[in-house]
């Protein structure tokens, strides 16, 4: 059986809509007895499978063409990465991907925040902490040489890459995360979503922040 909630944000929102088609039941029962509540419950019922066929068809896009760049143009990379933006490692990959070409790079840096306060439209800290680390990437690029720009992205780190093609027509994509364990955007199957969905290459990079520079497991790539 295919799991159609791929996503913190599917489960979140599927949660939501049972809670609130919960409450006519419940409501139902004790105002005109179990008979009415059950039939209440039929419609309830009928409207978890209609929000689990939405969320299923949501879930399995249509892979995205890119816009490439034309013949004899710079190379241009997609990095997207939140706080593994100041690792050693994620800078290695962009020197090695760079370095046999004029490299024009673009950092996406998703503006990460909880879902309470991103139901409120309350962004403010997010936004501020993610431009934060995106200004420190885009100095330090900038003191090595590269010609770098970037911008704030979505929360949602797969749609923030699809902003970024859409901006940025890329050759390849870099995208830096936590380790297993610890990365969010792993639990959450960014990586392989991404892959599935964008007709680019996609490079994934490791950066384990509590061990220091450097020490990062090897990137892997497809």
């Amino acid at each position: 059986m295919i799991n159609p909630l791929r996503s913190e944000e599917d489960a979140f929102r599927f949660t939501v809509v049972v809670a609130v088609l919960v409450a006519p039941v419940a409501l139902a029962a004790i105002l005109f007895g179990s008979g009415v509540g059950l039939a209440v419950a039929g419609g309830l019922a009928f409207g978890i499978a209609f929000a689990l066929l939405v969320l299923r068809r949501e879930s399995a896009p249509e892979r995205a063409s890119v816009r490439r760049r034309p013949g004899g143009g710079r190379k241009r990379i997609l990095v997207v990465a939140n706080e593994t933006l100041s690792g050693t490692a994620l800078r290695d990959e962009i020197e090695h991907r760079a370095e046999e070409e004029d490299t024009k790079i673009f950092v996406v840096c998703p503006a990460l925040n909880t879902k309470l306060k991103h139901w409120t439209s309350d962004d403010d800290e997010a936004r501020a902490q993610a431009h934060g680390r995106l200004q420190a990437m885009l100095d330090a690029l900038d003191r090595d040489g590269f010609t770098a720009t970037g911008d704030i992205g979505d929360g949602d780190p797969v749609q923030a890459l699809e902003d970024g093609l859409r901006v940025f027509g890329a050759d390849e994509v870099i995208v830096s995360t936590h380790p297993p364990g610890r990365s969010h955007w792993l639990e959450r199957d960014v990586v392989e979503r991404a892959r599935e969905r964008f007709d680019v290459p996609i490079t994934h990079v490791v950066v384990d922040l509590d061990r220091g520079p450097g020490v990062s497991p090897p990137p892997t790539a497809t």
